[in-house]
């Protein structure tokens, strides 16, 4: 097999001490397996399986994880593989095109963003930079809560979620450390958007299964079925909304300049609130994460692979940029027990020489009832970009880890 992937896949010049955690061979780097698999089947370039422009914010995390292997490795291919998908979608004069409505006021188109500012300013091409400013331009007329948080998006009366930061914030902070690097009011906003989604969301100790985590969302207006009598959370925290936030914490942490206020101080707090909570929170016996974190073990729950990836790439993170001390080194050997878990049981050889990944949950959202019924009955996919990415990203944090 890893014959094969060598021909397959582009040089890669680390030397990855990983062959003692597992019983087989392992290929030099599952980061870029992974890239050149997804690459491969046509994944994240800005087009549907059908062939048809999409603005997806799946695209947006695989493009960045992209760009890390790009900048590690120098191979072109990634860049142009992220130009290309762009160009897809966004139109010579700037205008955005297939499925993005502005209108709709939702935030998961605008975590391909960060790609435009990217773009822009490897390129100097100005349509990077005005496709850039519509989602800007979006996020000035976003509905807000009466906090001043974002609604996830306009059909979504008065509800933040999790999700939101992740698709918002990185883009947002982006934006404003590229072209407004001295905008207070830009800065606190972001800072704002992370501590009511904190506060709304966070289990308290009374908690019925307390986990100290993050529910998936609130509805600040208490309206939505789901919503409890207190600050209107959802009932349960779901593995991937918590991955979506993690990832937006050491993601903004690590652009956010000096001058930025309070939103480093803040984003620490929260991360080192969380970061052991999330340690703990993993099944003892597989070091991996229950699809509804608050039911482990319950029938028809299920250790589920993208959200798993997104707190190995997020933990090992803050680690490693040291906003996490770990001096006991528990969160890093937590971490290495999950990826082996991973690698293990959810990365699949194929004959072509690319990797299949299993065990991503396709959707979770807030639209139903938001219980655990819901989260068990949604459908679970192989090869889903979600879980693809974020096994690419866990990836390159792991073997920086190694190297």
């Amino acid at each position: 097999m890893f014959l094969r992937l060598a021909k397959f896949t582009p040089v890669f010049s680390l030397l990855l001490a990983l062959a003692p955690l597992v019983s087989e061979a392992r290929p030099q780097s599952y980061a870029i397996w992974a890239a050149d698999s997804a690459i491969a089947r046509g994944q994240g370039n800005g087009l549907t399986s059908a062939g048809q422009p999409t603005v997806s914010y799946e695209h947006g995390e695989f493009q960045w994880g992209l760009r890390l292997l790009y900048e590690l490795t120098g191979n072109r291919t990634y860049f142009d593989y992220i130009q290309a998908g762009v160009d897809n979608i966004v139109f010579p004069n700037g205008t955005i095109h297939g499925d993005y409505k502005f209108t709709d006021f939702s935030q998961d188109p605008v975590r391909t963003g960060p790609t435009f500012i990217y773009l822009f300013e490897e390129t100097g091409q100005k349509k990077y930079k005005t496709a850039a400013d519509t989602f800007r331009s979006q996020l000035d007329g976003q509905p807000r809560t009466g906090q001043g948080q974002f609604w996830h998006k306009l059909r979504y009366f008065n509800q933040g979620w999790l999700d939101g930061i992740y698709m918002g914030e990185v883009f947002y902070t982006a934006y404003t450390n590229a072209f407004q690097a001295n905008n207070a009011t830009a800065w606190a906003d972001i800072t704002s958007q992370f501590q009511l989604m904190f506060d709304n969301t966070i289990q308290n100790a009374t908690a019925p299964n307390n986990t100290g985590l993050m529910y998936h969302g609130y509805d600040f207006s208490h309206t939505a079925v789901w919503a409890s009598p207190d600050r209107g959370h959802s009932p349960e925290v779901w593995d991937r909304a918590l991955g979506w936030y993690a990832m937006a914490l050491v993601d903004v942490l690590e652009m956010a300049p000096p001058n930025s206020g309070n939103l480093k101080s803040t984003l620490l707090r929260i991360l080192n609130v969380l970061a052991p909570k999330i340690r703990d929170a993993a099944d003892p016996t597989s070091g991996v994460w229950w699809l509804v974190i608050t039911q482990p073990g319950r029938a028809k729950n299920y250790f589920e692979s993208s959200g798993a990836a997104m707190y190995i790439y997020a933990l090992l993170k803050a680690v490693r940029l040291g906003y996490v001390k770990d001096a006991d080194g528990s969160i890093v050997a937590a971490m290495r027990k999950a990826y082996n878990y991973a690698v293990q049981n959810w990365v699949v050889p194929n004959s072509d020489g690319t990797m299949s990944w299993t065990n991503t949950v396709h959707v979770g959202s807030l639209d139903t009832t938001g219980d655990f019924n819901y989260y068990v009955s949604q459908s679970v996919d192989v090869d889903d970009l979600k879980g693809v990415a974020a096994f690419l990203l866990a990836s390159y944090e792991f073997e920086k880890l190694k190297s």
